[in-house]
Protein backbone atom coordinates (compact mmCIF):
# COMPACT_ATOMS: atom_id res chain seq x y z
CA UNK A 1 0.00 0.00 0.00
CA UNK A 2 1.46 3.35 -1.07
CA UNK A 3 0.46 6.82 0.02
CA UNK A 4 1.13 9.87 -2.18
CA UNK A 5 1.54 13.30 -0.61
CA UNK A 6 2.68 16.72 -1.81
CA UNK A 7 5.71 17.74 0.23
CA UNK A 8 7.50 21.04 -0.46
CA UNK A 9 5.85 21.14 -3.84
CA UNK A 10 6.97 17.68 -4.98
CA UNK A 11 5.26 14.29 -4.98
CA UNK A 12 6.46 11.98 -2.22
CA UNK A 13 5.59 8.30 -2.10
CA UNK A 14 5.29 6.47 1.21
CA UNK A 15 5.12 2.69 1.45
CA UNK A 16 2.64 2.59 4.33
CA UNK A 17 2.72 -1.20 4.45
CA UNK A 18 6.50 -1.19 5.01
CA UNK A 19 6.12 1.46 7.72
CA UNK A 20 3.45 -0.62 9.46
CA UNK A 21 5.53 -3.79 9.19
CA UNK A 22 8.53 -2.07 10.79
CA UNK A 23 6.33 -0.80 13.62
CA UNK A 24 4.50 -4.05 14.38
CA UNK A 25 7.78 -5.96 14.67
CA UNK A 26 8.63 -3.97 17.83
CA UNK A 27 5.23 -3.82 19.53
CA UNK A 28 5.82 -5.37 23.00
CA UNK A 29 3.03 -7.91 22.68
CA UNK A 30 3.10 -11.36 24.26
CA UNK A 31 1.83 -12.83 20.97
CA UNK A 32 3.10 -12.31 17.39
CA UNK A 33 1.18 -9.70 15.42
CA UNK A 34 0.70 -9.04 11.72
CA UNK A 35 -0.41 -5.79 10.08
CA UNK A 36 -3.50 -6.13 7.89
CA UNK A 37 -4.85 -3.11 5.90
CA UNK A 38 -8.25 -1.89 7.06
CA UNK A 39 -10.36 1.29 7.01
CA UNK A 40 -10.56 4.31 9.29
CA UNK A 41 -14.10 3.28 10.24
CA UNK A 42 -12.79 -0.01 11.68
CA UNK A 43 -10.97 1.78 14.52
CA UNK A 44 -12.95 2.51 17.72
CA UNK A 45 -13.14 6.28 18.28
CA UNK A 46 -14.07 6.36 21.94
CA UNK A 47 -10.51 5.93 23.13
CA UNK A 48 -7.07 7.55 22.93
CA UNK A 49 -4.25 7.04 20.45
CA UNK A 50 -0.51 7.07 21.12
CA UNK A 51 0.87 9.55 18.57
CA UNK A 52 4.31 10.73 17.46
CA UNK A 53 4.94 13.20 14.64
CA UNK A 54 7.82 12.61 12.24
CA UNK A 55 9.29 15.81 10.78
CA UNK A 56 11.15 15.25 7.53
CA UNK A 57 10.49 14.79 3.84
CA UNK A 58 7.80 13.53 4.06
CA UNK A 59 6.39 14.49 7.45
CA UNK A 60 3.80 12.20 8.96
CA UNK A 61 1.84 11.38 12.09
CA UNK A 62 2.36 7.82 13.32
CA UNK A 63 -0.20 6.47 15.76
CA UNK A 64 -1.20 3.38 17.68
CA UNK A 65 -4.57 2.47 19.15
CA UNK A 66 -3.34 -0.29 21.39
CA UNK A 67 -6.56 -1.92 22.58
CA UNK A 68 -5.54 -4.98 24.62
CA UNK A 69 -2.14 -5.45 22.94
CA UNK A 70 -0.18 -4.23 26.00
CA UNK A 71 -2.35 -5.91 28.64
CA UNK A 72 0.35 -8.43 29.64
CA UNK A 73 3.02 -5.73 29.88
CA UNK A 74 0.77 -3.52 32.00
CA UNK A 75 -0.12 -6.45 34.26
CA UNK A 76 3.54 -7.28 34.81
CA UNK A 77 4.24 -3.68 35.76
CA UNK A 78 1.25 -3.52 38.11
CA UNK A 79 2.36 -6.71 39.86
CA UNK A 80 5.73 -5.08 40.54
CA UNK A 81 4.17 -1.79 41.61
CA UNK A 82 5.39 0.00 38.48
CA UNK A 83 3.24 1.86 35.96
CA UNK A 84 4.42 1.49 32.37
CA UNK A 85 3.07 4.19 30.09
CA UNK A 86 1.90 3.07 26.65
CA UNK A 87 3.95 5.82 24.99
CA UNK A 88 7.17 4.54 26.57
CA UNK A 89 6.39 0.95 25.63
CA UNK A 90 5.64 1.88 22.01
CA UNK A 91 8.50 4.35 21.44
CA UNK A 92 10.82 1.72 19.85
CA UNK A 93 8.03 0.69 17.46
CA UNK A 94 7.41 4.32 16.49
CA UNK A 95 11.14 4.87 15.93
CA UNK A 96 11.28 1.82 13.66
CA UNK A 97 8.33 3.16 11.67
CA UNK A 98 9.96 6.59 11.40
CA UNK A 99 13.18 5.03 10.08
CA UNK A 100 11.21 3.75 7.07
CA UNK A 101 10.25 7.34 6.19
CA UNK A 102 13.85 8.51 5.74
CA UNK A 103 15.84 11.37 7.23
CA UNK A 104 14.10 13.48 9.84
CA UNK A 105 13.22 13.82 13.51
CA UNK A 106 10.65 11.90 15.54
CA UNK A 107 9.05 14.20 18.10
CA UNK A 108 7.98 13.26 21.63
CA UNK A 109 5.19 10.72 22.02
CA UNK A 110 1.82 12.12 23.09
CA UNK A 111 -1.73 10.90 23.68
CA UNK A 112 -4.71 12.30 21.76
CA UNK A 113 -8.33 11.24 21.18
CA UNK A 114 -8.62 8.91 18.20
CA UNK A 115 -11.44 11.00 16.69
CA UNK A 116 -9.11 14.02 16.44
CA UNK A 117 -6.06 12.38 14.88
CA UNK A 118 -7.46 9.55 12.76
CA UNK A 119 -8.95 11.35 9.76
CA UNK A 120 -9.71 10.59 6.13
CA UNK A 121 -6.52 9.97 4.19
CA UNK A 122 -4.88 7.95 6.96
CA UNK A 123 -3.55 4.52 6.02
CA UNK A 124 -4.80 2.16 8.74
CA UNK A 125 -3.70 -1.36 9.65
CA UNK A 126 -5.31 -3.79 12.04
CA UNK A 127 -2.71 -5.56 14.20
CA UNK A 128 -3.93 -9.12 14.39
CA UNK A 129 -3.04 -12.40 16.05
CA UNK A 130 -4.55 -15.48 14.42
CA UNK A 131 -7.19 -13.32 12.73
CA UNK A 132 -8.20 -11.43 15.88
CA UNK A 133 -7.54 -7.68 15.98
CA UNK A 134 -5.88 -6.51 19.20
CA UNK A 135 -4.64 -3.04 18.14
CA UNK A 136 -4.40 -0.64 15.20
CA UNK A 137 -1.58 1.35 13.58
CA UNK A 138 -2.00 4.29 11.21
CA UNK A 139 0.16 6.56 9.06
CA UNK A 140 -1.11 10.02 8.18
CA UNK A 141 1.20 11.81 5.74
CA UNK A 142 1.12 15.58 6.08
CA UNK A 143 0.71 17.35 2.75
CA UNK A 144 2.90 20.39 2.07
CA UNK A 145 1.45 23.83 1.46
CA UNK A 146 1.94 26.09 -1.53
CA UNK A 147 1.82 25.58 -5.27
CA UNK A 148 4.14 23.21 -7.04
CA UNK A 149 7.12 24.82 -8.79
CA UNK A 150 6.81 25.36 -12.54
CA UNK A 151 10.48 24.81 -13.36
CA UNK A 152 13.13 22.51 -11.99
CA UNK A 153 15.23 25.53 -11.04
CA UNK A 154 12.81 26.29 -8.22
CA UNK A 155 12.64 22.79 -6.74
CA UNK A 156 13.90 23.15 -3.14
CA UNK A 157 16.75 20.96 -1.94
CA UNK A 158 16.37 18.83 1.19
CA UNK A 159 18.62 21.24 3.11
CA UNK A 160 16.57 24.22 1.95
CA UNK A 161 13.26 22.61 2.91
CA UNK A 162 14.64 21.85 6.39
CA UNK A 163 15.99 25.38 6.99
CA UNK A 164 12.83 26.34 8.88
CA UNK A 165 13.85 23.81 11.55
CA UNK A 166 17.34 25.23 12.19
CA UNK A 167 16.34 26.92 15.47
CA UNK A 168 14.38 23.95 16.82
CA UNK A 169 15.99 22.36 19.89
CA UNK A 170 16.69 18.64 19.68
CA UNK A 171 17.78 16.21 22.38
CA UNK A 172 21.24 14.71 21.81
CA UNK A 173 22.30 11.61 23.74
CA UNK A 174 25.36 9.35 23.72
CA UNK A 175 24.74 5.61 23.95
CA UNK A 176 27.52 3.18 24.80
CA UNK A 177 25.46 0.04 24.24
CA UNK A 178 22.11 -1.71 24.50
CA UNK A 179 20.63 -4.73 26.20
CA UNK A 180 17.39 -6.54 25.43
CA UNK A 181 15.70 -7.83 28.58
CA UNK A 182 12.32 -9.36 29.38
CA UNK A 183 9.96 -7.12 31.34
CA UNK A 184 10.36 -9.40 34.36
CA UNK A 185 14.11 -8.77 34.54
CA UNK A 186 13.69 -5.02 34.10
CA UNK A 187 11.23 -4.88 36.99
CA UNK A 188 13.63 -6.91 39.16
CA UNK A 189 16.48 -4.38 38.84
CA UNK A 190 17.89 -2.98 42.09
CA UNK A 191 20.88 -0.74 42.93
CA UNK A 192 23.99 -2.79 42.20
CA UNK A 193 22.51 -4.74 39.27
CA UNK A 194 25.04 -5.12 36.44
CA UNK A 195 23.70 -5.18 32.87
CA UNK A 196 25.81 -6.62 30.05
CA UNK A 197 25.66 -4.43 26.94
CA UNK A 198 25.94 -5.47 23.32
CA UNK A 199 29.38 -4.04 22.60
CA UNK A 200 32.95 -4.45 23.84
CA UNK A 201 34.79 -1.99 26.07
CA UNK A 202 36.49 0.72 24.00
CA UNK A 203 33.93 0.59 21.18
CA UNK A 204 32.66 3.97 19.93
CA UNK A 205 29.54 5.48 21.47
CA UNK A 206 26.45 6.12 19.35
CA UNK A 207 25.39 9.77 19.15
CA UNK A 208 21.60 9.99 18.89
CA UNK A 209 19.45 13.03 18.03
CA UNK A 210 15.89 12.56 19.28
CA UNK A 211 16.48 8.82 19.22
CA UNK A 212 17.98 8.66 15.69
CA UNK A 213 21.60 7.61 15.09
CA UNK A 214 23.57 10.46 13.46
CA UNK A 215 27.22 9.89 14.45
CA UNK A 216 29.69 7.79 16.44
CA UNK A 217 32.52 8.93 18.67
CA UNK A 218 34.79 8.27 21.62
CA UNK A 219 33.92 9.24 25.17
CA UNK A 220 36.20 11.96 26.62
CA UNK A 221 36.30 14.14 29.74
CA UNK A 222 35.99 17.91 29.29
CA UNK A 223 36.38 20.09 32.41
CA UNK A 224 35.25 17.25 34.70
CA UNK A 225 32.23 16.51 32.51
CA UNK A 226 31.76 13.73 30.00
CA UNK A 227 31.84 14.55 26.30
CA UNK A 228 31.98 12.75 22.96
CA UNK A 229 34.61 13.39 20.29
CA UNK A 230 32.94 12.69 16.94
CA UNK A 231 34.86 10.17 14.84
CA UNK A 232 32.23 9.21 12.23
CA UNK A 233 29.11 10.77 10.69
CA UNK A 234 26.46 8.14 9.97
CA UNK A 235 24.71 8.34 6.58
CA UNK A 236 21.39 6.79 5.58
CA UNK A 237 23.30 4.00 3.79
CA UNK A 238 25.24 3.18 6.97
CA UNK A 239 21.99 2.81 8.96
CA UNK A 240 20.83 0.05 6.61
Amino acid sequence: MTTTAAVAGAATFVDAAAVAQAAVALVPSSVPLVAVPCGVADVPTGTDAVVATFVGAPSADLLFVVGDALADVAAAGAAAGTRLEAGDALRPALEAAAAELGAGVLEAVRTEPVAQVLVAGSEVFALQHEGETVAWFAVRVRAGQGAAPTTTAHVPTQRGSMRMLYDVDMTLTAQIGRATLPVRQVLDMVPGTVLELDRAAGSPADVMVNGRLVARGEVVVVDEAYGVRITEIVTDEDRH
